[in-house]
């Protein structure tokens, strides 16, 4: 052994076909190879060294690919410590998609030396004629995560070895996305098919030399991308747009925000039967996809002025929500949704540095809603608030206080005395909402959505006799 230099593993890459993609520089290194191995044998290159070992029956023994990688990386090294050095290939190239060589780059008792080769993605690039430079191509493991995969594209998906992998494939996109089989690349049978996603698994050849190749990908990665480069382009290019700024758009943001609730009781009411749900559907996104709009164009200006961005916006969101959530992202427990809220207001407070969890709140609210949440924090914080039945006392006995049919209020006393009234009426109906769990606000925008429609209807009758008269 070198007495100045650890013992060596001499990787290359068995190229992504056939010997005809091996460089003649490994070729020769597996050749003149005293000690050798292969990490399979099952590649069409491999043909070429039958004398050459490989760890193919280790994949059978191994209960899982982690401990096969390992052991076959502690394999090599004692190879390397008994024989000064071992020459190992693998199918590709060493450095794309090779947990085997990760490992051995992670040990510091060998050298570990990466022989250049032809990989599949040099292959599936020239033989779909793109650059994967200028197309922004990524490369994933199809067996790397289980999640829906994400823009943009293109996107290359290797070790998709089976039936099996391409079904995963299948579940983690669109239906309809089109998807591109690359099976043998290189090879007298190759075969380049397109197939939309949902139809994958019935590619039945797939093996180790099959890959996919994803031109687009639709999620909201993308689509969000997408509304940027469209409020940019509208920021350069609409007299009404460029003359906008954060305080001529907040009217904006509200209305869409009240369009928005408006959809959503609409859609809460289609789900119980009353109503066209896949019309009510349609209309959230619609007016959703507004209020989104709305961020993103705030965004936009922040971004002009360099300020802030959607990104520091989602990242600022992000680390909130984590915060917020100890018991999801740290150690702290809870059990109900109750205690979830508690602590919410708590965090919020602390946060915030506020003496109170009421501070912050947006005295602007409606007064159902803003009446509302602060009978929520007052629970929050253990301040005693009337329970239903007590709510229901009162609100029948200051209903029975409110006259009705007499003479108008003419002077200060009386006039306080009436308001008292009514004050105590409304505050027992909203506790009462409140103890039932019913969103007073939403109920009174649904009875006036309702009176709304009769007085349309009687309008129409109206004019239907003026036609008859």
């Amino acid at each position: 052994m070198r007495a100045s230099a650890l013992p060596e593993v001499v990787v290359l890459g068995l190229g992504p076909s056939d010997e005809t993609l091996m460089t003649t520089r490994a070729t020769a290194l597996l050749d003149d190879a005293p000690v050798a191995r292969l990490r399979t044998r099952v590649h069409p290159a491999a043909t070429r060294w039958p004398q050459v070992a490989s760890y193919d029956e280790w994949y059978d023994e191994s209960d899982s690919f982690d401990a096969l990688y390992a052991r076959i990386v502690d394999d090599l090294v004692a190879l390397a410590v008994a024989h000064d050095r071992v020459v190992y290939a693998v199918p590709g190239s060493p450095v794309v998609a090779e947990r085997t060589v990760e490992l051995l780059l992670a040990r510091e008792d060998v050298r570990v030396v990466l022989e250049p080769a032809v990989s599949v993605i040099d292959l599936a690039c020239a033989v779909l004629h793109r650059d994967p430079m200028t197309a922004g191509l990524r490369v994933v493991d199809a067996l790397a995560s289980s999640s829906a995969l994400s823009g943009p594209g293109p996107v290359l998906i290797l070790q998709a070895y089976s039936g099996e992998v391409l079904a995963l494939v299948s579940d983690r996109l669109d239906p309809e996305a089109s998807v591109t089989v690359l099976h043998h690349l290189g090879l007298d049978d190759q075969v380049i098919t397109t197939v939309p996603a949902r139809r994958l698994a019935t590619f039945s050849a797939a093996d180790h030399l099959t890959s996919l190749w994803v031109e687009e990908i639709a999620d909201a990665a993308s689509a969000t991308r997408d509304l940027v480069a469209l409020a940019r382009r509208l920021r350069a290019e609409c007299p009404w747009d460029q003359e906008q700024t954060h305080g001529s758009l907040t009217r904006h943001l509200l209305e869409e925000a009240y369009e928005a609730l408006d959809a959503l009781d609409a859609l809460v009411r289609a789900e119980a039967g009353e109503g066209d749900l896949e019309a009510a559907i349609a209309h959230v996104e619609e007016e959703l996809g507004d209020v989104w709009f709305q961020v993103i164009f705030h965004a936009e200006l922040g971004d002009e002025a360099g300020r802030f961005d959607l990104r520091s916006i989602a990242e600022t969101l992000r680390a909130k929500l984590i915060h917020r959530h100890p018991h999801v992202f740290g150690d702290a427990t809870a059990a109900t949704a109750d205690e979830v809220a508690a602590r919410w207001e708590i965090l919020k407070r602390d946060e915030k540095g506020r003496a109170s969890v009421t501070d912050g709140v947006a005295w602007q609210l409606p007064a159902l809603t803003l009446y509302t949440k602060l009978l929520r924090k007052a629970t929050q914080v253990g301040l005693a608030v009337d329970g239903g039945e007590r709510a229901r006392e009162r609100a029948r006995v200051a209903l029975g206080a409110i006259a009705v049919g007499g003479p108008s209020v003419s002077d200060a006393r009386s006039s306080a005395l009436v308001e008292a009234a009514w004050e105590e009426l409304l505050d027992a109906v909203v506790t009462l909402a409140h103890d039932t769990g019913v969103d007073a606000e939403g109920v009174l925008r649904g009875r006036a959505q309702r009176l709304r429609d009769d007085v349309r209807a009687h309008e129409a009758q109206l004019e239907a006799r003026k036609v008859d008269d």
